[in-house]
C-alpha cells in the first residue's frame, strides 16, 4: 500500500546576515530527512529544541519552501503541483499549532474562525454553515452556543478544542500537530490526548505529532522518530525506541522521563556540551561532541553515519550495535 505521505531527504536551509561588511551564512536546521506516514498512522517527531521538528512540520504543508527534497502526498509530487492543485490538496493537509491563542484571531468570534475554512473551500451552502460549525464544536467537545464567543473568553484547552475543530473542518486526511498539549496543565493534556486519538478512529486521520514530552508520546503514536541537528538518529515503532532505544541520543532523551513509580528512578544521562553550530555541517557524526558510547573512536568524528536497519529500528549510529 503506498503511504499517504513520503518524505525524502527533505532540506532546509535559512539565510543568515549578509550585507556590505558581513558575510552571508546558511543555518541548517533541516538536514536529508526522510519518512514516511500511512493513512491512519501517528508518527511522533521528538528531539530538543532547535532540532528542526517544528521546520519539518511547516515544510511538508509547504508553509516553508523546502531547499531541496520529495514531498509526495498520496502520490502527488507536492513540489510540482500547480497553484490550483495546491489550493485542492491544501484541504487534505491542516496543522494544529502549540499557541491556541495565538493561532485564532482575537478579532474574529470562534464560530467565525471555524467557518473560514469552509467558506474558502465552498464544502456546504451558505445557509448550512452555521449548522456545520456547531457539529464541529459538538465534535471537539465544545457547546455549539459558544460559537458566538471570542478567543480571549475561553480557558487554554478551551481554545485548543477550537484549533482542532478548525482543522477539522475542511474534512483533512492529515494533520501535523506541533506541540498541541505542551502548554496546557496535566489534566487538560489528557483530555485533548483522548480527544485526538477518537478522531482518528472515527475520521481515519493521519497525524504528524511533534513534540519533546516522551510520556504524551507513548500514549498517542504509533512510531517514533528522534531527531538531533536537523537529522533523525533513529526511527522504528513505539516500543522498539522507548523499550530498547540504540542510539545514545536517545537513550539520553529516555533518561529525562519520570518513572511514574514512587520510590523507583532512572539513572539520568547529562549530556555535556551543547550541541554543535547550525552554521557549520560537521564532517562526521553531529553527535559525536557529546556522545558517552564507550566504544565512539575517531571514526565518529570523521564519517557521518547512515541510518540503517538494526533489530526492529533503524539507526545512524556506527556502534549501535
Amino acid at each position: 500500500m503506498t503511504p499517504l505521505l513520503e518524505v525524502t531527504e527533505l532540506v532546509k536551509h535559512f539565510e543568515n546576515g549578509g550585507g556590505l561588511l558581513r558575510a552571508q551564512h546558511a543555518i541548517h536546521a533541516v538536514n536529508g530527512v526522510s519518512f514516511s506516514i500511512d493513512r491512519g498512522e501517528t508518527l511522533a517527531l521528538v528531539g530538543e529544541s532547535g532540532s528542526g521538528k517544528t521546520t519539518v512540520g511547516k515544510t511538508v504543508l509547504r508553509l516553508l519552501e523546502p531547499t531541496s527534497g520529495s514531498l509526495r502526498f498520496d502520490g502527488t509530487d507536492l513540489l510540482a503541483a500547480t497553484r490550483n492543485e495546491l489550493r485542492t490538496l491544501r484541504r487534505r493537509l491542516q496543522i494544529v499549532f502549540q499557541d491556541p491563542y495565538g493561532s485564532l484571531d482575537p478579532r474574529m468570534t470562534v464560530g467565525a474562525s471555524v467557518a473560514e475554512g469552509i467558506e474558502i473551500h465552498r464544502l456546504v451552502p451558505k445557509a448550512e454553515i452555521a449548522n456545520r460549525v456547531g457539529q464541529l464544536l459538538t465534535e471537539v467537545g465544545l457547546d455549539p452556543a459558544l460559537a458566538e464567543k471570542y478567543p480571549h473568553e475561553f480557558s487554554g484547552g478551551q481554545r485548543q478544542r477550537i484549533g482542532i475543530a478548525r482543522a477539522l473542518a475542511v474534512d483533512p486526511d492529515f494533520i501535523v500537530l506541533d506541540e498541541p498539549v505542551s502548554a496546557l496543565d496535566v489534566s487538560v493534556q489528557a483530555q485533548i490526548i483522548n480527544l485526538l486519538l477518537d478522531l482518528q478512529r472515527d475520521r481515519g486521520l493521519a497525524y504528524l505529532f511533534i513534540g519533546h514530552d516522551l510520556g504524551v508520546v507513548r500514549h498517542l503514536a504509533g512510531r517514533i522518530a528522534v531527531m538531533y541537528f536537523g537529522r533523525i538518529v533513529e526511527i522504528g515503532s513505539r516500543d522498539e525506541v522507548l523499550e530498547r532505544p540504540r542510539h545514545p541520543y536517545t537513550q539520553a532523551l529516555i533518561s529525562a522521563v519520570p518513572v511514574p513509580e514512587p520510590g523507583s528512578a532512572r539513572t539520568r544521562i547529562v549530556l555535556p556540551g551543547d550541541p554543535p553550530s547550525p552554521l557549520v555541517q560537521p564532517s562526521g557524526c553531529p553527535f559525536a561532541s557529546r556522545c558517552f558510547h564507550p566504544a565512539k573512536n575517531a571514526t565518529c568524528a570523521s564519517q557521518r553515519p547512515l541510518l540503517r536497519q538494526l533489530r526492529g529500528a533503524e539507526v545512524a549510529c556506527h556502534h549501535a550495535e
